[in-house]
């Protein structure tokens, strides 16, 4: 194929074409709820206040934290965009567009540049991947740094270059300070590094590599180590309750994930590579289990690479078939490269079938798009009303409480804050005035003597104003005397 022919010339299109579909418009159709909001609301009192950041954001379950580095991480981003939330998206989507490079440059490496060519341009242009690295979010940055930990373990296991143990180690600290995902990525590691002692009988010089590594992560610790310190262990005695009593989200039998290994697989391979199509992603992942079989017995010269990148996929599915929850798009995160790359590879060993594989792909998420609908404006909404509600407050003390199913009040808050408004917590002062937000998703929102305690505290009171902007809904409550 003459797409083959001129590798350098297709991916700076690839690389152009990605960044488009990550950049354009990305003050629109970039996500600000209350995740986005609380990062730029502790990054910026680190900017503002240098008040040093210990822990990172929460996760979902298990009242854990993640460690401190990608606030660290987005710091600057926010400091050069003068505080704009739009910034640290712009540093996510930057790390999206340099992953479609990195598949390319570990796929040529590890099976050849046509391979890495399909694998970039896919990762390019999948919605998924498009949406989950469009805006700031801690799990967004996964995919590149994964695949950088792979990259790195590659290049000591196979190319035997082990200084690049530094890298995996310092890629690993931004994986876990990501996702506490990233440690289904440790068997991989493992598995290859102790083959790699075994077959190699390494010097003494790639122990020293091994210290420094150990403590470029250890060093990574000291945050939250500081954390528990001052606040009696919380963080660690969460993890240890988590993986030994939480029965209810993680399965401690692991025989018991094998049987939803298959349908999770299909739901990877559907989300991630078939832009959601269900038909679609039942029908390439036949087409992915049965021919890599297939290349496994017959490519002899790749099989040892086949296998690292099924190794990866392996613990990947199993790990996540251990987890009772719904399982989300983010969560693969630290295998979105791998599917990317095992897709390719068949794409490329199946000739005309994979062809044709690869335009019914390209189509589909042509189609399903994420600018093919109209931007969200969260971000542009967030300040208008943040600006409005500053505006009545008329230079008077207020508080505020936000009315939405998945979503809360720290994008608002930031705002405010950034133009001088005088908003309290209740719990720091009860002022004459409270704004309440109710956004679209709660239908006939009723204010008055709602039990959210943000509204509760404020105690007995009456609608003064209300008004509406795009479609939210503000009421200006005072007390009823």
């Amino acid at each position: 194929m003459t797409f083959y022919k001129k590798p350098y010339f297709w991916l700076t299109i690839i690389l152009l074409l990605s960044a488009f579909l990550r950049l354009y418009h990305i003050d629109g159709y970039m996500e600000f709820l209350g995740d986005q909001g609380r990062d730029v609301v502790i990054v910026r009192n680190f900017l503002v206040n240098h008040h040093f950041m210990a822990i990172g954001p929460q996760t979902s379950i298990g009242n854990m934290y993640l460690g401190p580095w990608y606030y660290y991480l987005i710091a600057p981003a926010l400091l050069v965009a003068n505080y704009n939330p739009v910034g640290p998206s712009i540093l996510v989507a930057l790390f999206g567009v340099a992953t479609s490079y990195l598949l390319w440059v570990f796929l040529s490496q590890l099976l050849n540049a046509k391979v890495g060519l399909v694998a970039a341009f896919l990762f390019a242009i999948s919605p998924v991947a498009i949406k989950y690295t469009s805006f700031s979010w801690n799990p967004n940055i996964m995919p590149f740094f994964a695949l950088l930990f792979v990259y790195a373990i590659y290049q000591v296991c196979f190319i035997k270059k082990d200084h690049y143990l530094l890298l995996a180690s310092l890629s690993f600290v931004f994986c876990l300070n990501s996702h506490y995902l990233a440690l289904l990525l440790l068997p991989l590691a493992g598995t290859y590094l102790l083959h790699y002692i075994y077959q190699s009988r390494p010097k003494r010089r790639f122990y020293r590599y091994v210290l420094l590594s150990v403590l470029i992560f250890g060093l990574s610790l000291i945050p939250q180590i500081l954390f528990d310190i001052k606040h009696n262990g919380q963080n660690i005695h969460a993890i240890i309750t988590f993986f030994t009593i939480r029965q209810t989200t993680v399965n401690l039998k692991p025989y018991k994930a094998i049987p939803e290994m298959i349908p999770l697989f299909n739901q990877v391979i559907t989300r991630l590579v078939a832009s959601k199509v269900d038909q679609l992603g039942v029908f390439v992942s036949l087409i992915l289990g049965l021919s890599s079989v297939f290349f496994l017995k017959e490519d002899k010269k790749n099989r040892s690479s086949i296998l690292f990148l099924w190794w990866w996929l392996f613990w990947g599915v199993f790990g996540l078939s251990l987890y009772k929850q719904h399982i989300y798009d983010h969560y693969f995160g630290f295998i979105f490269p791998v599917v990317f790359s095992l897709v390719a590879y068949v794409i490329y060993k199946t000739k005309y079938l994979g062809y044709l594989l690869f335009a019914i792909l390209v189509y589909f998420s042509a189609v399903n798009s994420p600018l093919h609908y109209p931007p969200n404006n969260q971000l542009a909404t967030t300040e208008k009303i943040s600006q409005f509600i500053v505006n009545q407050s008329h230079a008077q003390p207020f508080n505020l409480a936000l009315l939405a199913k998945q979503n809360y009040d720290p994008p608002y808050r930031y705002y405010i804050d950034l133009q001088k408004g005088q908003l309290y917590t209740l719990q720091d002062k009860k002022t004459s005035q409270l704004f309440v937000i109710c956004e679209p998703s709660i239908e006939n929102c009723q204010p008055l003597g709602n039990p959210f305690w943000d509204v509760a505290a404020f105690g007995i009171a009456r609608i003064d104003q209300q008004w509406a902007i795009n479609n939210i809904q503000i009421f200006k409550l005072v007390p009823n005397s």
